[in-house]
Order: C-alpha cells, then sequence, then structure tokens
C-alpha cells in the first residue's frame, strides 16, 4: 500500500481545482496548471481535499498512486506558494547577471553564456555570485536550475563551479611532488 498516496491533497483557500476526466486543473493566485494523469487512478475532489485511489491493485496502479498523488500535491503548492530554486557560484571571476530576459554568465570560459529565460520561470541575481530561479510549476524551476549548473559543474579539487546552495562538495588533494 502507497504510504504517499493514501494521504488526501488539502486544497488552501484561494485554490480552485477542476477534474474531467483524467485532466486536472488547478489554478490559484500565482497561476494555472493543469496535467493530464494515466488511466490506472481515479481521482475525486470534494470536502477541500483531493484523493487518489487506484483503480485495481496491478503493479503499474499502485506505482501510478503515489505519483499522482505527488503530482497534485506539487501543482496546489506551486499556484499558491510557489517553488524557488537557488544556486551560488564559486570562483574568482565567476559572475551572473540577468538583463531582460537572459541570464549571462561569466564562467572562465572565452566567452560569456546567454541563457534566455523560459516561459513561467523567472531568474534573479540578488548578488553576482547568486542565482534565484522560481516558478509554479516544480518540474520546470528544478529542470532550468539543472541546465544552469550544468554550464560549469562544482569540480572536486579547488570547489569551483555552480552549486546549489547547501551542496556539499566532495574535495580531493591535489598532485603531490
Amino acid at each position: 500500500m502507497s504510504r504517499v498516496g493514501k494521504h488526501p491533497v488539502v486544497i488552501p483557500s484561494g485554490v480552485d481545482v477542476a477534474v474531467v476526466g483524467q485532466q486536472i486543473k488547478v489554478k490559484g493566485k500565482l497561476g494555472e496548471l493543469s496535467v493530464q494523469l494515466t488511466d490506472d487512478v481515479q481521482i475525486g475532489v470534494g470536502d477541500g481535499q483531493v484523493t487518489v485511489t487506484p483503480i485495481n491493485q496491478g503493479k503499474r496502479a499502485r506505482s501510478m498512486w503515489g505519483t499522482s498523488r505527488s503530482i497534485i500535491d506539487n501543482m496546489v503548492t506551486g499556484v499558491s506558494e510557489g517553488f524557488k530554486v537557488e544556486l551560488e557560484i564559486q570562483g574568482v571571476g565567476y559572475r551572473a547577471s540577468v538583463s531582460g530576459k537572459t541570464l549571462t554568465l561569466q564562467l572562465g570560459y572565452s566567452h560569456d553564456i546567454e541563457y534566455p529565460m523560459p516561459e513561467g520561470i523567472k531568474i534573479e541575481c540578488e548578488k553576482p555570485t547568486q542565482i534565484a530561479v522560481s516558478g509554479i510549476d516544480r518540474q520546470r524551476v528544478g529542470q532550468v536550475a539543472a541546465e544552469i549548473r550544468k554550464f560549469r559543474k562544482p569540480e572536486p579539487y579547488k570547489g569551483k563551479g555552480i552549486r546549489y546552495v547547501g551542496e556539499w562538495v566532495r574535495r580531493k588533494e591535489g598532485k603531490k611532488k
């Protein structure tokens, strides 16, 4: 039995949830999200909460039970509070800046990296060494943060690169004489 799927998703005030077949639409103060869920689960809305139940006891239905519940919970949280991922840049001369809809990264290469902001994602640079990625869709926020980090992953010898705030990078000892 799914430990995640059996708990209902509580709908906060100001959030509307509509279910049409397997399509679920969530609308809140920050925006609107919709997703088409699999036919292996049944979605019910009532008493200020969303419940997800599997259609049968097959392996796929039971595995999609918790997944569908988590997707719905992330949608409800996204339209009411939003998601934010923070990155930090370490390295001499490494910096970032936002101009318009473009993130410009200077990461020690011979050229600057221009990263266009995707639709629905907001990127801010409070300091030249800090990047904040925010939006209502948890998957897209995480994907954009991973793409930015990929431009210069933290290396283990000096620790230079882009890392998540709070990420621990294992350091290695350099070459000996």
